[in-house]
Order: C-alpha cells, then structure tokens, then sequence
C-alpha cells in the first residue's frame, strides 16, 4: 500500500468511527506504522502485519481511547509494548504528556526510534516492571489517567496502573468482549484498591466480515492506594485481588 493510500484509508475509517483525525496526525501514524513494519521483521512486535489491520485493529482501534480522555494532562501506559495505545494516543495529542512503561527493553528501543523520528517532545519512556517504578516517589500517584490495552486480567491489571493515578484521577482500560466476565471478578479488587467502575464505552468494527466487539471501561480512583499495594509480581500471580 502506498503512503497517500494508508493515510486515505486512515482518514476514511477514522471517519466511520467517528474519530476526527488530521492531516500531520495521519502522516505521523503512517510513519509510525513503517518504523513497526520495518522492526517487526528483527523482533517480534506486533502479529499484525496487513496494513488495512494495522489501521483498524492498532490505530483506530486505540483511538477510541479519545472519545474518554478529555481534561487529563499526564497519562502513562502501562505495559505498552509496542506502543498501544500510548504511542498512537501520544502522536493524537500532543498537548497531553505520556509516560510509556514496559518490562522488555528492546521494545522501547524501537519506541525510543519512533519518538525521535517523529521528533515527539511529549512522550518519556521507562525501563521496568509496573509493580516496582509504582513504588517510587516520583510515579506513585503522579498521573491523572492510565490507559492500557491487552496487559493482563482486569484484577491483575488494576493493582498493576491504579497506583500510579492520583486520587480522582481514572483507569481507562479497553477490554474485549469478555469484559462482563473480567468486571465480576474484580469487585474486591475494585474495593480494596479505592476504585469505582464509572462508565462503559461499547464499540465494534468488521474485518473480513468478522465482527469485533470492544469495550472501554473509565475507573476512577477515589481515595489513595493502601501502602502495601502493589505487591510483588509473585504474590499478584499467586493470589489475585
């Protein structure tokens, strides 16, 4: 696919999910998806190598993530990986400063690339494990929204990002069609960690007449972290909240 025909079909999907997108954010993600592309070939990055899913099932399908952020300034993503959706939600807004976190450094190599060929000044990105940079001063309860997209069951995951929010601040985590099943079992998680389910974003999109049901769920945050949270990985894998 040619570059002005990725950004067309960009452009045109976005507008069937009721995305606005303009022309440099466009180019920027078609820029985006060719560092991906060209990565992808010497470590593995994405599974998804067909253009027409790179723009629906990566980029658009992080852009929904814009129709819950509004006001929110400081963002991270946790456990990104290559980059979804803070990268993308990065290249969107960049009004709006991200903070990209994975455990494998050689994804954030590529990230690390992605940034300084788009010359991004509001994205940092962080080498570690989720449950120890959230016990340093400097991210414990630093950012207004998490947002994070196929990292781990939504009890896991809420112990992994709500401790990086501060208080009022939301969890916005895009699940997929399983999600009633993941809520249920997070009514304890949701209690101990001070959070509350405040809203639910339902959306769908069809590749080769498949159908893909999506949801996101905002969270907020309403009271602080207890100390003791987040554990150590070996007592959140052994004993979910």
């Amino acid at each position: 696919m040619k570059n002005n025909e990725f950004i067309e079909l960009l452009c045109k999907e976005c507008k069937n999910q009721n995305v606005d997108i303009t022309e440099e954010q466009a180019n920027n993600l078609e820029m985006y998806k060719t560092l991906l592309l060209e990565w992808n070939e010497k470590m593995n990055l994405t599974a998804i190598t067909d253009e027409y899913e790179i723009i629906i099932k990566h980029f658009v399908d992080c852009l929904e993530c814009t129709k819950v952020i509004k006001d929110e300034e400081k963002i991270i993503d946790v456990g990104t990986g290559a980059g979804f959706p803070g990268m993308v939600l990065a290249i969107y807004y960049k009004d709006k400063k991200f903070t990209l976190l994975d455990a494998l450094n050689k994804r954030l190599i590529f990230l690390q690339e992605v940034v300084n060929t788009l010359k991004l000044d509001n994205v940092e990105i962080i080498h570690g494990r989720a449950e120890e940079v959230a016990r340093k001063e400097e991210y414990k309860e630093q950012f207004d929204a998490s947002v994070s997209r196929a990292v781990a069951q939504l009890p896991v995951l809420l112990e992994y990002t709500s401790p990086f929010i501060k208080v009022n601040g939301k969890c916005i985590v895009m699940k997929g069609d399983n999600v009633e099943d993941e809520v249920k079992l997070s009514s304890n998680a949701l209690n101990t960690l001070k959070l509350k389910i405040v809203d639910r974003f339902n959306y769908n999109y069809m590749i080769n007449n498949e159908e893909y049901n999506r949801s996101i769920l905002k969270i907020n945050k309403i009271g602080n972290t207890p100390q003791k949270y987040p554990r150590n990985y070996g007592q959140i894998k052994k004993k979910p909240l």
